[in-house]
């Protein structure tokens, strides 16, 4: 590894001449597929045509995309170029577009589409840009035409001359992180960066060449896009998933070993298979939460005794079978990142033989800190894992966690000042989590360190923790604990409406609107039985004394949520200033 850059992973697939599908995608209905030698002269077409263009080391590329193999030929392009990659979501706002074109000085701009074409257009006044190509094949400039140049007009000696000039120090890409407030900030990451990540994270599963991958994560997105680094280095398929609304058919067809996930799609998996085990009627449905319940209270190394797991085979040969062919049937383990896992959700996917591997990381540490792995020994439920190779990490006297190693990033474009804040002189990167050890050995969060707040009578309240609590209740679907300086917690509810629906169907309750249906007196019970189960847990200063219940999910597309579906509290409460001057009597 001493001078490998990540687009030598890409020449690792001459070990797999035969592969037929080391990338997949959907079009027109069909899979289609590219060979390992398919993907790797496409990105040396394209790359040829970048220098043709005048593309030069160190110039910053512009990518937004969904998922699809075209993500990877233009990253890899890059990367082999000396070129930049920064991509963008999808949703970014034109704001934060326009902002992140002039501070990185983007030269050129590669769009899945049409409607992403018209937004790059509208926020280029101004800057450097000087194209745009889309992935569109009708397109005025699509890509295309460049891997056409590419075949006309190939550049391999400079090309070569371009590669050996590039070392693993060298800046790989630009990620803008989605802020909750204020400008994005561009996180720089080396190919080393990437690569001690991929290396680190090997032992994470008994990877196979024959595996297959499904991916839906944004791939702009660290998290996916290292993991896609892994894959490539193991020879394994990726197939990319259409949407996240196409997921449960995509798994049946494709039959993974591995995707990875954020907590939020688990709970929806799981809230769909609970949904399902109520419309069971009779013995189906009395044996459906006999393994439900089972799994619940599943310990690792069979702690509950024999019987426990006598019956846990059999709830697994009735049950939990079907959950495992509901995602293919070939799943070896399931990747969670990106926010806190609720741990009854591993315990019950374990029980089920469906192994959750919690894992924790930043974007500034691209991204692994820690992670469950597969081997038995190296899981603990409710925390995230052992440190990965190469990295330390250590506990301050206020909890927070610090983080040193090959994986922390070169700093933030154009802010060297607000690298100092998060880089001290002794190269310790300062999260903003809090964390603790386990066993001398797992690593557990407890809290994000802003977030953690204080209530008048000076207790602290860490809210992540009783928010995953109270969504382990049926009735309710998201939840922020709010009370900074008040004299007590109080959280901000969205009802599980789609549940709720379901239930007043089936126990005959009537309503004309969802407003009507929320203040039924049955309705606030099963509510508020979600409530006192959260509270019973917990401290007497920490348990929720009130709740306000909220009309509407909270989405990316009104701000409310980041891309990864972490919650933008300021924005919560900002948009629900009422329901919280209602709480507290203000």
């Amino acid at each position: 590894m001493e001078n490998m850059r990540l687009f030598d992973l890409l020449y690792q697939l001459k070990q797999f001449p035969h592969k037929g599908d080391a990338l997949a995608a959907k079009e027109n209905g069909k899979w289609r597929t590219y060979s390992t030698q398919e993907y790797i002269d496409t990105v040396n077409y394209i790359s040829y045509a970048f220098i043709n263009m005048g593309i030069r080391p160190g110039d910053k590329i512009g990518l937004i995309s969904n998922n699809r193999p075209e993500w990877n030929f233009i990253d890899f392009a890059c990367l082999q170029t000396g070129a930049i990659n920064t991509p963008l979501y999808p949703t970014i706002s034109e704001h934060d577009l326009k902002f992140v074109m002039q501070d990185a000085d983007i030269k050129y701009f590669f769009v899945a589409n049409d409607e992403l074409y018209a937004k790059v257009k509208n926020c280029s006044e101004g800057t450097g840009l000087l194209g745009i190509y889309s992935f569109n094949k009708a397109a005025e400039k699509n890509l295309d035409q460049l891997i056409e140049d590419g075949k006309k007009n190939p550049q391999a000696e400079k090309l070569e001359a371009i590669k050996a000039s590039i070392k693993n120090g060298d800046l790989a890409t630009i990620i803008y992180t989605s802020g909750t407030t204020g400008n994005p900030k561009g996180v720089m990451l080396s190919h080393n960066n990437f690569l001690s990540n991929v290396h680190a994270t090997q032992s994470l599963c008994p990877f196979e060449y024959t595996w297959r991958a499904l991916s839906f994560l944004p791939l702009n997105h660290v998290y996916e896009r290292m993991l896609s680094y892994l894959y490539l280095k193991n020879g394994m398929s990726v197939y990319y998933a259409e949407s996240l609304d196409t997921i449960g058919d995509n798994l049946k067809e494709v039959r993974p070993q591995i995707f990875v996930t954020v907590p939020r799609l688990l709970e929806k998996v799981y809230e769909k298979i609970v949904t399902k085990g109520t419309e069971l009627k009779g013995i189906k449905r009395a044996l459906f939460f006999w393994a439900l319940n089972l799994g619940l209270r599943y310990e690792q190394h069979g702690a509950n005794g024999w019987w426990y797991e006598l019956q846990l085979k059999w709830a697994n040969k009735l049950i939990f079978s079907k959950w495992r062919e509901a995602l293919g049937g070939n799943i070896a383990c399931i990747v969670s990142g990106g926010a806190a896992l609720q741990p009854r959700l591993a315990r019950v996917f374990h029980a089920a033989r469906i192994k959750v591997l919690e894992g924790y990381g930043l974007t500034e540490t691209s991204p692994v800190i820690a992670v469950n792995n597969y081997d038995d020994s190296n899981i603990k439920i409710g925390t995230v894992g052992p440190v990965i190779k190469d990295v330390q990490v250590k506990i301050a006297e206020d909890g927070e966690i610090f983080v040193k190693g090959p994986n922390i990033m070169l700093g933030y474009y154009n802010k060297p000042e607000l690298t100092k804040e998060v880089i001290d002189e002794e190269g310790w990167l300062h999260t903003g989590d809090i964390g603790t050890f386990e066993d001398g050995k797992f690593l557990k969060i407890v809290d994000r360190k802003k977030e953690i707040f204080k209530t008048s009578g000076g207790k602290y309240i860490t809210p992540q923790i009783i928010e995953n609590k109270l969504k382990e209740g049926r009735f309710i679907e998201q939840a922020m604990v709010i009370g900074e300086n008040e004299k007590f917690p109080a959280a901000l509810i969205v009802p599980a409406f789609a549940h709720i629906k379901n239930w007043c169907a089936k126990k005959g309750i009537p309503y004309t609107t969802e407003a009507e249906m929320l203040k039924h007196p049955e309705v606030l019970r099963k509510i508020n039985e979600d409530l006192d189960k959260a509270n019973k847990d917990l401290a007497q200063y920490e348990k929720i004394k009130k709740i306000e219940m909220l009309a509407k999910e909270w989405t990316i597309e009104r701000g409310e949520l980041t891309p990864k579906l972490s919650m933008k509290r300021k924005v919560i409460l900002a948009a629900n200033q009422d329901a919280y001057n209602r709480i507290y009597g203000k």
